[in-house]
């Protein structure tokens, strides 16, 4: 039965919450946010319709709390909740409560997040069909012994896994079973902070392998179309940097495999509204199925480029009861694209979070070029929350435009107050390998695993340019006394902002 939207809270913060606003905005629909703490003059509380603060800043009193989304939901009427990337967004309590709560939820049902959302279970579903799966268990380990038991029967190197979430959160690379006991315990641990379940398990590690993930679009009356893949190989700590489509290595013939594997996972949970499908690829390009992400992805974008087709937006129809607009045979990958994803942290010391205050901000611009961005001059980049500040996609007719524009749109990126990694992207992209296309999973542990060279060019250009506004301002007036940070605050004096509680 179709519905029309009306209202949408987005379960969500940063440019996730702000990049799903601005695709209702352009649907008519109103927006609802939530808010924490830390958040309270964050970009995507500012945009959008509503926002009412539901807690502290730590995620887990604010952000992770179903009950009071829920409530806000209902005191906003909002007619759907969105719920993004991390946090709730592949939590199938969650994504009941909303249901029973007689609310549309924007993603999957909670049957189909339970049946692939949760590793173990989608690896036991996929044993049933002709989909190849890393070897491994297929239930979550009950106890060391049965760790030790398992890996050794699979042969080391083995990986520890979190069976309810993703991102690396929960995950360990054991080399030798003398490194099996703590590994597993930090894992279990880990798990139990990032998704609230400690349930891990393990299979058989693949050395050097390539990440490669294709989008999905399921609709209500058993549709299921794929929008391609993306490369995501470039990764640190089983996170990934940088993402693009199409793969370097896709063939014709390959993408066809890879898509249909993809379509028949979806179908075998009777999955609905989008997805994505990982797949790990060998030197020899054997594929083998990972996880299935049931949720929008951060590298989204990417397909959107590609495809041109907005996925927020077919989220919403689909949630609405709409069927697909598109057959597999009409989806045609036009161009190249690649994302950066820009994070605060230093490359320079095993990439560890940096925190403090945007004093200065400037974006990159020009053809084929999109920033998303959850962040402004003044917002603190804080503790509590991953650090990822925003996300830089370059589009181009081919992957030589896009490696060029990439490279001159993160040279042009200024970002004063914390250290960034865009100096390391730079790196990784200027690698004669990277520009070959010979990329895995392994790439910056081969071709970086010294590290990263200190970089404070970015930082002494944007002191220099804040010095150089307040030296022009000084001049036009003598007694002007000022500081970065006043001059963001006074931005905010006469603003206007209603708090809801």
């Amino acid at each position: 039965m179709k519905k029309r939207i009306q209202k949408i809270l987005i379960a969500n913060r940063g440019e996730i919450a702000l990049r799903i606003m601005r695709t209702c905005r352009e649907m008519g629909i109103a927006t609802v946010a939530v808010y924490s703490e830390a958040d309270r003059t964050s970009p995507h509380v500012l945009y959008a319709d509503e926002a009412y603060y539901i807690g502290a800043s730590p995620a887990k009193e604010s952000y992770l709390c179903g009950e009071k989304i829920i409530e806000v939901a209902k005191k906003s009427n909002a007619d759907a909740i969105h719920p993004g990337y991390g946090f709730l967004s592949e939590n199938s309590a969650f994504a009941r409560m909303v249901r029973d709560a007689g609310i549309i939820f924007i993603g999957p049902s909670p049957e189909a997040i339970e049946q692939l959302g949760d590793k173990t279970k989608a690896k036991q579903l996929l044993r049933r069909t002709t989909v190849p799966t890393v070897p491994g268990t297929d239930e979550a380990i009950e106890s060391l012994e049965e760790a030790k038991r398992i890996a050794e029967s699979i042969g080391y190197p083995v990986l520890i896994k979190a069976a309810a979430g993703g991102g690396g959160k929960g995950m360990r690379i054991v080399e030798r079973a003398e490194e099996l006991e703590n590994a597993l315990r930090l894992a279990q641990s880990e798990a139990l902070n990032a998704f609230k379940d400690a349930r891990v398990f393990i299979e058989k590690y693949i050395a050097a392998p390539r990440h490669i993930e294709f989008q999905i679009l399921a609709d209500n009356y058993g549709n299921v179309i794929h929008l391609g893949e993306r490369e995501c190989s470039i990764q640190r700590r089983h996170q990934k940097i940088i993402e693009e489509s199409p793969s370097p290595i896709m063939t014709k013939e390959l993408r066809e495999q890879m898509g249909e594997a993809a379509v028949a996972v979806a179908q075998s949970a009777g999955y609905t509204n989008a997805g994505t499908v990982e797949f790990l690829v060998d030197e020899k390009r054997n594929y083998y199925f990972l996880e299935v992400n049931t949720r929008l992805q951060v590298e989204h974008p990417v397909t959107e480029l590609v495809t041109g087709i907005d996925i927020v937006r077919e989220q919403i129809r689909i949630a609405e009861g709409d069927t697909l607009r598109w057959k597999q045979n009409e989806i045609r990958l036009r161009g190249h694209s690649m994302e950066c994803r820009i994070y605060a942290e230093d490359p320079s010391n095993n990439f560890f979070p940096s925190i403090g205050t945007i004093q200065y901000l400037r974006s990159p611009n020009g053809v084929g070029v999109r920033e998303e961005r959850g962040i402004e001059e003044g917002n603190d980049v804080s503790i509590f929350y991953d650090p990822m500040l925003a996300k830089l996609i370059a589009y181009g007719e081919n992957r030589e435009i896009v490696l060029a524009r990439m490279i001159r749109a993160l040279q042009e990126y200024r970002i004063a107050g914390v250290i960034t990694n865009i100096s390391a992207c730079i790196s990784l992209i200027q690698h004669k390998e990277f520009y070959k296309g010979n990329i895995n999973t392994g790439f910056i542990n081969t071709y970086f695993g010294d590290g990263f060279p200190q970089n404070i060019s970015d930082e002494e250009y944007c002191v220099s340019a804040i010095a150089a506004v307040m030296l022009m301002e000084n001049k036009r007036n003598s007694n002007v006394q000022t500081s970065v940070q006043q001059v963001h605050s006074s931005q905010w004096k006469n603003k206007k902002f209603t708090e809801y509680r």
